[in-house]
């Protein structure tokens, strides 16, 4: 293990130290895979009180980001890479309820005309969804990384810095199409994309 550590010690990227994170993210983006991250910005959403019931702000977001997983999935069944179908793996939260998330995308799956949501049904599958702790999984830890990652260069440190070089490093494997990463790879929520390179100006430089 490049970093010193057990193989089957689980990885929690906001306990490493910056020059452990560097190569560790530098690996991620080495490897056969695409990520995505749906970043939300709570004090600008303008209804509030909308999102109070439990997780119901949790579920929204992840519906973004299981639009965009069967995107991904449905453009590669064109090319005949493996069967087009999703295994949808959580990383278990104390007090939640996958129970809930199944039935809430059962909901979304009923909704047509305007109603109707982006989500590929062929791709992706309900009864699927599954939830398993972090240590259990190798690709909860590198999801973890990612989404620690992002975190890094959107929210201030105690000195008012973000640090953008793990987004940065990152890019070879952020999912985009037609070489547009925002709205695909990375989902800014409610910000417009001209509010998110205003804010971040990694994001102009890297992912515009």
């Amino acid at each position: 293990m490049q970093l010193g550590r057990p193989d089957k010690k689980p990885l929690h990227f906001r306990k490493l130290r910056h020059e452990h994170r560097v190569p560790y993210v530098s690996q991620i983006a080495k490897a056969n895979l695409r990520c995505i991250s749906v970043l939300v910005h709570k004090p600008s959403i303008n209804a509030p009180e909308t999102f109070q019931k439990r997780y119901r702000l949790y579920f929204y977001f992840t519906r973004y980001l299981l639009e965009r997983v069967s995107w991904i999935c449905r453009d590669q069944r064109k090319h005949n890479v493996g069967d087009g179908t999703a295994e949808i793996v959580f990383s278990n939260r104390s007090g939640m309820s996958y129970d809930e998330l199944k039935d809430y995308f059962s909901r979304l799956k009923s909704w047509t005309g305007i109603y109707a949501v982006q989500i590929d049904w062929s791709v992706i599958n309900e009864d699927k969804i599954m939830a398993y702790t972090a240590g259990s999984r190798m690709g909860l830890q590198i999801a973890d990384a990612v989404a620690s990652s992002f975190y890094y260069a959107v929210e201030p440190s105690q000195y008012g810095y973000m640090e953008e070089k793990y987004a940065q490093l990152l890019k070879p494997v952020v999912y985009h199409r037609r070489g547009r990463y925002l709205g695909y790879g990375l989902k800014f929520w409610p910000w417009n994309e001209d509010e998110v390179v205003k804010h971040f100006e990694w994001v102009q430089k890297h992912y515009k």
